[in-house]
């Protein structure tokens, strides 16, 4: 798979998929037919991780193609990406909580045979190879393996939603943590996923058959309580003459730009962030933030280190709102740490769309139609 690392490159993937293989996805975007063909799914999650493109932006261009109950299904998932979001920012908590629980759980012989590949069970060892070469995977193959991981080689769904965002070029906080929260049966109490054999064997093409799996397991059982967190962000821009971008926000389309004296784009070394990341998506991540450099002249960009030093000079800095996630708890630490004075300045898409987050997903879904006709995306 050869994933693209420009904003026009995206562009291209989008309107190419929205013009010939958008018309399949209903019927066939469960299939995992293998990483050499990939036409029954966009593949476009990576851009959207990174926000070279937005959830919005795809919105209104499957929209200006197609008709909305036709594509509804595929608005659906995009919109998943934004409850998800959401549902993260209203509860912090569940991150905090998630990277706490990792130091205390070990890496012992099931887990090493299981992030190597060498279990018992051929395809979840061949998707382990898969995320590794190519760090993508298939959404429906990632709920296999999730529910593989957790039910069946009884391992924490912690440690598999940290060796995703390690290996994933799309690794999303939000919506890795909370999927292999949903898979284990977190999200809604006692609701879980298990993968079952002739569900793999169907949607693989009958590559993988009789696959031996613990189809009877009982929901991970977790007591803790998230209560809703108010959302309070200032929306205006220009409070500062600089500005900080992370790499998981890089859409500066529709900012004004123009008053801001300098525009620093950070990028955390390994050496910064609690979940250690592969090279290759170290590297990736390294390629999209240049070509946002060869796009907007006067961006700035730096590592943690450059931004330590930074701080020590600029104490009030505008921040293009990271979400809840790996940039925004390094942020926490060195407000804290450095007296920073920090402006969050939210996407008014997010801010809208995130006040429908506070429920389950169906009553997000029902405000899908408001969020359309509020951003002119239909």
């Amino acid at each position: 798979m050869n994933f693209k690392t420009s904003r026009k490159e995206a562009l291209e993937v989008l309107e190419n998929y929205v013009e010939k293989d958008i018309n399949n996805y209903n019927s066939k975007r469960n299939f995992d037919f293998g990483p050499s063909n990939r036409e029954n799914v966009s593949c476009l999650s990576p851009y959207i991780t990174h926000r070279l493109i937005t959830e919005y932006e795809v919105t209104k261009k499957v929209l200006s193609k197609h008709p909305h109950q036709k594509v509804e299904k595929y608005i659906q998932e995009i919109f998943w990406r934004v409850y998800w979001k959401g549902w993260l920012e209203l509860r912090p908590q569940v991150w905090t909580d998630f990277i706490e629980d990792l130091k205390g759980l070990k890496e012992d012989d099931d887990y090493k045979k299981a992030i190597n590949g060498e279990t018992k069970i051929e395809c979840f060892n061949d998707w382990v190879n898969e995320l590794k070469q190519n760090n993508y995977l298939h959404n429906h193959t990632r709920m296999w393996f999730a529910s593989i991981w957790i039910f069946t080689l009884n391992l924490p769904w912690q440690k598999g939603a940290e060796f995703f965002m390690k290996h994933l070029y799309d690794g999303d906080a939000a919506s890795n943590t909370l999927s292999w929260r949903w898979v284990a049966g977190l999200q809604t109490k006692g609701k879980h996923y298990v993968a079952q054999s002739w569900n793999i064997s169907k949607f693989t093409n009958n590559k993988y058959k009789n696959v031996n799996l613990n189809e009877n397991a009982l929901p991970v059982i977790d007591k803790r309580e998230y209560k809703l967190h108010p959302l309070n962000f200032i929306t205006e821009d220009n409070s500062n003459e600089n500005l900080l971008v992370f790499e998981n926000e890089l859409n500066l389309e529709n900012k004004n730009l123009k008053n801001y004296k300098n525009i620093y784009l950070v990028l955390l070394s390994n050496e910064a962030r609690k979940l250690k990341l592969d090279p290759k998506v170290l590297e990736y991540k390294l390629k999209i933030i240049s070509d946002q450099k060869k796009r907007f002249k006067d961006l700035l960009i730096i590592d943690d280190i450059k931004f330590q030093t930074l701080t020590d000079k600029i104490k009030s800095l505008d921040v293009i709102h990271p979400c809840i996630g790996e940039n925004f708890s390094y942020l926490n630490i060195m407000r804290k740490k450095k007296n920073l004075d920090l402006n969050f300045v939210l996407r008014e898409e997010d801010k809208f769309s995130w006040q429908f987050s506070n429920k389950g997903f169906f009553n997000f879904k029902n405000n899908i139609p408001k969020i359309l006709t509020s951003f002119n995306l239909q």
